[in-house]
C-alpha cells in the first residue's frame, strides 16, 4: 500500500502546546505560548472596525466569484501603503494576496527559489520557527546569523553585520520587519541604515517578514525599518499579516510585496507571483482582505481601527512592565529588566527545556520549550503568580 510508504512528521511545537493545554484539567492554568492577543478578561476580542466593515460587506456585496488570480487590487493597494508607506514608488511594486501570514513567507520564499535554486536564506538566531521549516521544505539552504545575545539579553547588532558578510548575489537576508518574534528585540533605525548600507555593498537580497506592525511603538513607526530598505535597495521581498494588527487570525489575510529595480522587473515578479498563486492555491482567500480594505479607505472605521490597536500596543505595554516590575520585586535583580524594554508580543524569559517544563507541572505555566513567552496572553491579576513560577523554576 502506497500511504504505507509515508513518514511519520514531528508534531509542530506550539499546536502540541495547545494540545496539552486544552486537556490540562487545572482552572488556574495560564497559556503563553500560543501567539494571540487576548484582552484584560482573557479573550481574543473581533475589533469593533472589523465588525462594522464586515456588516457594511454583508449589506452591499453582490458576487462571491472569484476575484484574480493576485487578489483584491483595492487590498494590495491600500496594503503596501500601509505597509511600504504611500511614498514608497508605487511604479515598482508587484504584489499578491495570501493565506495569512505563513502564505506570504511561502511564497515569497518560492519566489527567491525561482529566481536562484541555488539561493542560501540567511536567517536570524534565533527566529520564527517555521521560518526554518519552510526553508528546509523548499529545500533551501539555511545560514543562521548572530542576532540576539541570550546571555546578555540584547541584541547582538555586531555579530550580525559580521555574519551577514558572507551573503552575496543570489543569496536571501530574512529580517523582522519589527517586534521580533521570539525575542521582542528589534533593530534601532541606526541599525536598519547599516544593514541596508551592507545589503548595498553585498548585493544579497533583503526579505522582510513583517507580522506585528503596530504591536511595537505604532502602525508608522513600526514600519520605519522597512522604509528605509525601500528608499536604499533596488529590491526587495516584504511578506505581511493582517492576523494580528487586525485580529482576523482565522480569515488567513496576508501579502507579498515585492519591489522590482525597474518597472521591466517588476512586472517579471508579478508574472512569477501570480503563477505561484495559481499553482498553490489559484485564488487567496478574499473575506478578510476585503474587511481590511474597508477599514483602510474609510476614514472613520480606520480611526477606530487605529485607536482599538492602539489600546492593545498600550496594554501589551503594561504586561510587560508589570512583569518586568514584579521580577524585580520578588528577585532583588534586574536581570528581567529586557522584558519591559522589549517590543510586541514576546520575549524570551531564558528557560531551558527543563524549567520550561517544572513550570508547567507545578504551576500550569506553558509556554514554549525555548522559553519564549507571548506577554498579550498575560492578564495583570495573574503577574504575580507567573512570576513566582518563573523564580521557583530557578529563572
Amino acid at each position: 500500500m502506497m500511504l504505507g510508504h509515508l513518514s511519520p512528521q514531528t508534531p509542530d511545537k506550539i499546536m502540541a502546546l495547545m494540545q496539552a493545554y486544552a486537556a490540562d484539567p487545572r482552572t488556574d492554568k495560564i497559556d503563553l505560548g500560543v501567539g494571540v492577543f487576548r484582552d484584560a478578561a482573557g479573550h481574543t476580542p473581533v475589533m469593533r472596525a472589523v465588525k462594522a466593515a464586515e456588516e457594511r460587506l454583508w449589506q452591499i456585496q453582490e458576487t462571491k466569484t472569484y476575484t484574480t488570480l493576485a487578489g483584491d487590487p483595492a487590498f494590495l493597494s491600500a496594503l503596501s501603503d500601509l505597509v511600504l508607506g504611500q511614498e514608497s514608488p508605487a511604479e515598482r511594486r508587484a504584489a499578491i494576496a495570501t493565506p495569512g501570514g505563513t502564505g506570504a513567507v511561502r511564497m515569497g520564499l518560492e519566489l527567491a527559489r525561482l529566481a536562484n535554486p541555488g539561493t542560501r536564506i540567511f536567517v536570524p538566531d534565533p527566529s520564527w520557527p517555521n521560518h526554518a521549516a519552510i526553508i528546509g521544505f523548499l529545500g533551501l539552504e539555511r545560514v543562521d546569523y548572530r542576532y540576539y545575545d541570550a546571555r546578555a539579553r540584547s541584541l547582538d547588532t555586531g555579530g550580525m553585520l559580521v555574519d551577514l558578510e558572507r551573503a552575496g548575489p543570489g543569496d536571501v537576508v530574512l529580517l523582522h520587519g519589527c517586534c521580533h518574534n521570539p525575542t521582542g528585540a528589534d533593530l534601532t533605525a541606526a541599525d536598519w541604515r547599516a544593514v541596508a548600507e551592507l545589503l548595498t555593498k553585498t548585493g544579497a537580497l533583503a526579505m522582510v517578514d513583517i507580522a506585528y506592525q503596530g504591536f511595537g511603538d505604532g502602525v508608522q513607526t513600526d514600519a520605519t525599518g522597512l522604509r528605509i530598505l525601500v528608499t536604499a535597495l533596488p529590491e526587495l521581498i516584504v511578506a505581511t499579516s493582517c492576523s494580528k494588527n487586525f485580529g482576523i487570525y482565522r480569515e488567513r489575510t496576508g501579502a507579498v510585496f515585492v519591489l522590482g529595480e525597474t518597472t521591466k522587473s517588476r512586472d517579471m515578479a508579478q508574472s512569477n507571483l501570480t503563477m505561484l498563486n495559481r499553482q498553490t492555491y489559484a485564488f487567496p482567500p478574499d473575506h478578510g482582505a476585503r474587511v481590511v480594505t474597508e477599514i483602510l479607505n474609510d476614514a472613520d472605521l480606520r480611526a477606530c481601527w487605529q485607536a482599538e490597536l492602539d489600546g492593545m500596543r498600550l496594554h501589551m505595554q503594561r504586561q510587560r512592565q508589570a512583569l518586568a516590575d514584579t521580577l524585580r520585586e520578588m528577585s532583588g535583580s534586574d536581570r528581567f529588566a529586557h522584558l519591559g524594554a522589549e517590543k510586541g508580543m514576546f520575549s524570551l524569559v531564558g528557560a531551558n527545556p527543563e524549567q520550561v517544563e517544572r513550570m508547567r507541572a507545578e504551576h500550569g505555566l506553558y509556554m514554549i520549550g525555548d522559553g519564549r513567552i507571548n506577554l498579550a496572553g498575560l492578564s495583570l491579576d495573574r503577574v504575580p503568580r507567573v512570576a513566582e513560577a518563573m523564580l521557583a523554576a530557578g529563572l
